[in-house]
């Protein structure tokens, strides 16, 4: 069973959709979560709104703590850290024995334009995740 955590800043956006992703290509295969140094209030209502397009809903979802998630004792077989370039040295580093990666990705967070034009940064944001999961777990990028 691969145990996989997506982990950055806030948990509002980019590890949520990551972690949503995985669920819905991984099936059984995978057990899924995603968490963030300083956990956000909410997930981003752009990230909703985006994945909602690809029939996953996660409305439901909200941001979790890594720090309470190291403090409970579980371990993952894949950490993945979905940072940007930017705010690389602020991306927690989660401790344990486990396979790491770095995926930098832009953070939703710091969008700029209308709602609409937010709208399509975020799906290429989204497609960029999905696809490196796909690639990277070598999985079906449907």
């Amino acid at each position: 069973m691969n145990k996989v955590l997506f982990i950055c800043g806030h948990n509002s956006g980019r590890s949520q959709m990551a972690e949503a992703l995985l669920a819905e290509m991984g099936g059984s295969e995978f057990t899924v979560q995603s968490a963030g140094l300083h956990p956000a209030e909410a997930v981003n209502p752009l990230v909703v709104e985006v994945m909602q397009e690809l029939g996953i809903d996660m409305s439901g979802h909200t941001p979790k703590s890594a720090f309470d998630l190291f403090k409970s004792g579980e371990l993952f077989t894949h950490v993945i850290t979905v940072c940007d370039k930017e705010t690389d040295e602020n991306c927690p580093i989660y401790p344990g024995i486990q396979k790491r990666e770095n995926w930098p990705f832009p953070d939703p967070e710091k969008l700029t334009g209308t709602h609409g034009e937010k709208l399509v940064q975020l799906r290429k944001i989204r497609d960029a995740i999905k696809t490196r999961i796909a690639q990277y777990f070598g999985l079906t990028d449907s």
